[in-house]
C-alpha cells in the first residue's frame, strides 16, 4: 500500500502542494486528476522519490520512503515520467533490457532474458526489437518505455502523462495494455492523466487535486459526478452514459 501523510512541497517559500493525505488501494488503475498546477505531477514524483517532500512521509508497503534502499525500491516501484528518456541511442530490445538492472546488476542470467522476452511479446514489441528508439513513433516508443518497465516487475508503476503527444488509436491501446497490466499481472498503477473519459473507461479509483490539495479522492463513480467534476475543474460537465460507462461532454 501507498500512504501519504501531510506531504507538503513548497519553492522559494512558495507551496505547490500542502497538506495531502491518502491511502491508496493495491491491484487498482489510481487516476491524478485535475486542472495545471493541481500538483499531480508533483505528488506523484515524491511518491516515486525523484523529488523529496518539504514536509511529510510517504510510506511504500508500511516502510517510510526515505527509509528505502535505492536498489530494493527500484525492485517495488517503476518510475516513467514526463523527463523519462535515453540520450544514448538504443534498441528497442536494449530499452527493455535495462529495465532489469536492479535485478541483474547488469549480468542478465537466463531468468532476465525470459522476462525480457514476455516484456516484449506483452506490449507487442517483438518485431522492433532491434529498431533504434529515435527511429519510432512516439507511440512505439512510449510503448518500449512501459515494457521497460514491465521488464523492470515491480508491484507499483508509476506515469506521469504517459498519453502525452499520442494519437487516439495509440492512447486506446496504452490504456488497454495498463488495464491488463493489473487485471493479468497484479500491478498497481498510479497514472496523472488529462482525459477524464479514460479514467471514466480504464481506472478504478480517482485522486483529484486542486491548487496543491487533495479536493476528492474515491471510486470512479463517486468521482465522475456533475457536482464533483464543477468543483475540481471550475466548469460545468454534462455526463451520459454510454455501454454501462459514464462519458464526460465538456465541449458545449
Amino acid at each position: 500500500m501507498i500512504e501519504l501523510h501531510g506531504i507538503a512541497k513548497r519553492y522559494h517559500g512558495e507551496a505547490v502542494v500542502e497538506d495531502v493525505s491518502f491511502s491508496l488501494p493495491t491491484q487498482k488503475i489510481i487516476a491524478f486528476i485535475g486542472s495545471n498546477g493541481a500538483g499531480k505531477s508533483t505528488i506523484l514524483s515524491i511518491i516515486g522519490r525523484l523529488i523529496a517532500a518539504t514536509a511529510g512521509v510517504v510510506c511504500i508497503d508500511g516502510k517510510d520512503l526515505t527509509a528505502w534502499n535505492t536498489r530494493e525500491l527500484a525492485k517495488h516501484l517503476t518510475v516513467l515520467s514526463q523527463t523519462t528518456h535515453m540520450t544514448t541511442r538504443l534498441t528497442v530490445e536494449e530499452l527493455v533490457r535495462f529495465g532489469r538492472f536492479p535485478h541483474s546488476h547488469g549480468k542478465m542470467s537466463a531468468e532476465d532474458l525470459r522476462i525480457v522476452e514476455q516484456a516484449l511479446e506483452y506490449t507487442e514489441l517483438t518485431a522492433l526489437r532491434d529498431r533504434f528508439l529515435d527511429e519510432l513513433s512516439g507511440g512505439q516508443r512510449q510503448t518500449a518505455y512501459i515494457a521497460m518497465g514491465i521488464a523492470q516487475d515491480t508491484r507499483y508503476i508509476l506515469l506521469d502523462e504517459p498519453l502525452n503527444n499520442l494519437d487516439m488509436r495509440r492512447s486506446v491501446k496504452v490504456m488497454k495494455l495498463l488495464r491488463n497490466l493489473v487485471d493479468e499481472k497484479g500491478k498497481t498503477i498510479l497514472i496523472v492523466i488529462h482525459d477524464i473519459n479514460f479514467v471514466s473507461f480504464h481506472a478504478d479509483y480517482i485522486v483529484a487535486l486542486k491548487n496543491g490539495r487533495l479536493r476528492h479522492a474515491g471510486s470512479v463513480e463517486e468521482i465522475i459526478r456533475q457536482d464533483v467534476l464543477r468543483d475540481i475543474y471550475d466548469m460545468d460537465i454534462a455526463i451520459e452514459q454510454y455501454n454501462g460507462k459514464q462519458i464526460c461532454v465538456y465541449y458545449e
